[in-house]
């Protein structure tokens, strides 16, 4: 009897999973394209309001060009697609909320990521490894201590052989560029799915935590079962699923000093070869931070870890079994008198019993004596009302006041649209007088604020600033340079677009 049943049961089951549901709606180009564009290996979160409006901004900048969109603004997309469980909204530090992507949004970039390229990565590296796998798997499985003797003798011999070559001044043969290149990208494609391996441990633990809340909350077992399934689902997570492994033998690498500085090592030496003149500085990058890829996705797995274990400590701490002994005991007495009122009252019988305490019929306490002197009206004001100065005009109060928010977000974008300026003190400095009062640069600071913009500034430069009685003096502020992204924010704020 043909099983296509159940291999219809299981392609439903998958297509019922987030990763193809994003994949298989409508928008989903468009969805992909805003997660590429705003997340990144180095930029894992998002401010959420911050991510709206560069939602926002993408929306109005594809509507330009005639593109077809999803209704709604930035905001509604975002808490949609975080009802879809594409998008994970956390509390960071001081109570600002961010965005990341979910296991199933970077399964689904990875999926796309893998259709879009240009290569196959069925090659020779690829091959070689699934060998090299295959042959040390087998060597470890096989319990015949011969065969493996015969193996490792196989492996010294031939090492051995190799060795004594090179030392007698044989050729030393270095793997082409096209060899190399195929190399690389079958690491790549190795390295890109650490991510989503270490994001579904980190949402395995953060269930782990929401349920045993929610267990705590309801009080409906004893806490001593509800710690023996924790430390049983803690190892179950750790042990036998392919993600707690993967989290178990990258944390043991990290905790290996020498072997990762061999690690590094060996990532430079393959930069090293010719072939990697071919690659753009931002593959460079990201091929040398693969070791930091490993330690941010651990230290986001422990983080969770240490939330949940700081629940279960103060749960455990706060819980006062003797008031749980004692209310346990009054209720006790109360059904006792309860089944023995029950024996004369009748269907319809009634008791009155006060939950609180009445209070004291008392509206008012005197805190003290009456003192004639406290409704003594104070001496008339002197009028001086003809030395006051003339009242400042609007311009002068201006002159005066704080910064120019929405002037200098209006001049900024056309600083970088139009003028071509190459930062933000550049684009300042060309401002005319009244624009560069010092207080501005309170506004240029905070307008690169929502934008994450001064967090990526490594450098400094002079702010020349005119006071409105026309003194000058210089500041020396974080060199910002704003990107198209950031433009296109700043501009949908300076046409009315609402930020959440």
């Amino acid at each position: 009897m043909s099983d296509i049943a159940g291999e219809l049961a299981r392609v439903r089951e998958a297509f019922d999973k987030p990763t193809l549901r994003l994949l298989d709606r409508k928008w989903a180009p468009f969805v992909l394209a805003v997660f590429k564009s705003s997340f990144s290996r180095d930029r894992r979160s998002v401010q959420s309001d911050l991510l709206h409006t560069q939602v926002d901004a993408y929306l109005a900048d594809l509507r330009t060009v005639g593109a077809d969109v999803p209704k709604g603004n930035g905001r509604a997309l975002c808490v949609q697609w975080m009802n879809d469980q594409w998008l994970y909204r956390e509390t960071g530090e001081g109570d600002e909320e961010y965005y990341s992507l979910t296991s199933h949004a970077l399964e689904a970039l990875l999926l796309v990521d893998g259709l879009s390229r240009d290569r196959a990565l069925i090659s020779e590296s690829r091959l070689t490894t699934i060998v090299d796998t295959v042959r040390h798997r087998a060597t470890e499985a096989n319990p015949d201590r011969e065969e493996r003797i015969r193996r490792l003798d196989a492996q010294i011999a031939d090492a051995t052989l190799e060795r004594e070559r090179l030392v007698d001044g044989g050729e030393i043969i270095t793997a082409t560029d096209d060899q190399m290149f195929e190399g690389y990208a079958n690491l790549v494609d190795l390295i890109s799915q650490l991510p989503s391996d270490f994001k579904r441990v980190e949402e395995s633990v953060a269930a782990m935590h929401r349920q045993i809340i929610n267990d705590f909350r309801g009080e409906e077992r004893p806490i001593s079962e509800v710690l023996d399934e924790y430390l049983q689902k803690t190892d179950t997570l750790m042990s036998s699923t392919a993600e707690g492994r993967a989290f178990e033998g990258a944390f043991a690498l990290l905790r290996n000093d020498a072997l990762l500085q061999d690690i590094k090592d060996d990532f430079q030496a393959i930069l090293d070869h010719p072939f990697a003149a071919k690659l753009t500085p931002g593959e460079r990058r990201n091929f040398l931070g693969t070791v930091g890829v490993i330690r941010k996705g651990i230290n986001d797995v422990l983080t969770q870890r240490t939330g949940l274990t700081t629940t279960l400590r103060e749960h455990i701490v706060n819980h006062d079994v003797v008031k749980d002994r004692e209310l346990e005991r009054l209720l006790r007495e109360i059904n006792k008198e309860l089944a023995t009122w029950m024996q004369t009252a009748g269907p319809r019988s009634t008791v009155t019993a006060e939950l609180m305490p009445g209070g004291l019929e008392i509206d008012h306490l005197r805190e003290k004596f009456y003192d004639p002197r406290s409704h003594t009206p104070p001496p008339p004001l002197a009028d001086v009302s003809q030395d006051a100065p003339p009242p400042p005009s609007l311009v002068e109060m201006r002159t005066q006041g704080g910064p120019l928010l929405d002037d200098m977000r209006s001049a900024m974008v056309t600083a970088f649209t139009a003028g071509g300026a190459a930062s933000v003190g550049d684009a300042f400095n060309d401002l005319e007088a009244a624009m560069r009062r010092p207080v501005e640069i309170l506004g240029v600071l905070q307008l690169a604020t929502q934008l994450d913009a001064v967090e990526r500034a490594k450098l400094v430069e002079v702010f020349e600033t005119i006071r409105p009685d026309g003194s000058q003096r210089r500041f020396e502020v974080p060199r910002i340079i704003l990107e198209p992204h950031d433009t296109a924010a700043l501009s949908a704020l300076s046409y009315g677009t609402d930020i959440d």
